[in-house]
């Protein structure tokens, strides 16, 4: 009975047996792995087909689908108009990075043909009202900040104390707004990033605020109020801003920090721009999953939403390894550790792993982990597994 598991679990090709790596004794029975080289050997294997809950390694498959809708060279536009009666008028679609510094930039550019202004009117429709993300909570942690058509700082502030124990910005390029404060305060926290409310509207007005702070300090003053408005046809366009970052960065970046809020504005953004219309969750979920069964000829992924914040995504151990196969061309966008190019993912009880395997002759080799534990040593693991190439 020994030998015949042994048979199933290592390919002869693989040159090991399980008493030579003993480290795989600690792998637990009902966890599911995958470790295959490149040229498709299956070095390891545990239960290849079940369905497991992937945690943020489901933003590998975020990202490939948002790559096919939007295209790697996909830049986010927000759009600047002038409105008949003298309002600033600002439309959003989404884009997922205007931190401070692209605020401030745009600050300048509307200043070249703008010099006052009565209200700041924030148009965000191109986001259903109606959007709730699965698996997302009402907690102060950056996690759970609500997605937006315009936003600032992922809907999230970042704040330190000084020695008196005064609110102050904990990034240079962020000033630290009396609407931010006022927030902060009511948060009860001593210093971190947080989001500060899950009521869009106020994230909206949070945005609002800090572009209305760059602008007077570029010398362009508003008289009136910051409000929530619509694009009208007659509203003249005086600036479009492009993201500095294309596509491929953004989602570099969604991967470095493990961003949710930025793994979701892509799943809304890539489901508007594939049905048209208001983006909604739906719609996002409905272009995902027609991409990863058409184009993937994946039947079983389940998918609620693009972070992995939820407990209801599920994915085997077989069909992530197809999905790293089709993103093998971007896996330099990956954090890596040594010769691992890899996405963790974290949720209580939760631990996985999924990525490439570099080895010294340029040959790639795939590694997929998903652990129904938190007390292992995932990190060990998969050093263990990199002993079997």
């Amino acid at each position: 009975m020994c030998l015949f598991f042994l048979s199933i679990l290592f390919r002869p090709s693989s040159g090991f047996a399980r008493t030579e790596l003993p480290c795989l004794e600690k792998i637990p029975g009902n966890a599911g792995f995958l470790v295959v080289d490149s040229d498709g050997t299956i070095l390891a294997q545990q239960h290849p087909g079940d369905q497991f809950i992937p945690a943020s390694t489901l933003k590998i498959v975020t990202a490939l689908a948002a790559i096919h809708y939007l295209g790697p060279s996909y830049r986010f536009k927000t759009l600047f108009y002038l409105t008949p009666g003298g309002d600033l008028l600002v439309k959003g679609y989404g884009d997922p990075f205007l931190i401070s510094e692209y605020w401030q930039d745009i600050a300048r550019h509307i200043s070249k043909s703008v010099h006052s202004f009565r209200d700041l009117l924030l148009d965000d429709s191109f986001f259903s009202p109606a959007i709730k993300i699965p698996g997302q909570g009402r907690s102060k942690n950056p996690y759970d900040a609500p997605p937006g058509a315009v936003c600032a700082n992922f809907n999230t502030v970042f704040f330190a104390r000084d020695a008196r124990g005064r609110i102050v910005s904990a990034e240079p390029q962020t000033p630290m707004i009396p609407f931010a404060r006022e927030k902060i305060r009511k948060l009860g926290e001593k210093k971190g990033r947080f989001a500060f409310s899950h009521d869009r509207r106020q994230a909206l007005l949070y945005a609002g605020e800090l572009f209305s702070f760059f602008l007077k300090k570029n010398g362009v003053l508003r008289k009136g109020s910051i409000r929530s408005a619509v694009l009208h046809t007659q509203d003249r366009l005086i600036y479009t801003h492009a993201s500095p970052l294309t596509l491929r960065e953004v989602i570099r970046e969604m991967f470095k920090f493990s961003n949710n809020f930025v793994a979701n504005q892509l799943l809304l953004a890539a489901g508007a721009t594939t049905y048209g219309g208001q983006a909604t969750l739906q719609k996002g979920l409905d272009a995902f999953l027609a991409y990863v069964r058409k184009e993937l000829g994946l039947r079983s992924l389940e998918m609620v939403e693009g972070s992995g914040i939820s407990r209801r995504n599920h994915i085997s151990p077989r069909d992530m390894l197809t999905v790293l196969r089709r993103f093998s061309a971007y896996r330099d966008l990956l954090p890596r550790n040594g010769s691992f190019h890899y996405k963790t993912g974290t949720l209580r009880g939760i631990r996985t792993r999924a990525g490439y395997y570099e080895k010294g002759n340029g040959k790639t080799g795939f590694i997929v982990l998903f652990l129904k534990s938190s007390r292992r040593d995932v990190d060990m693991l998969v050093r263990c597994f990199e002993r079997l190439f």
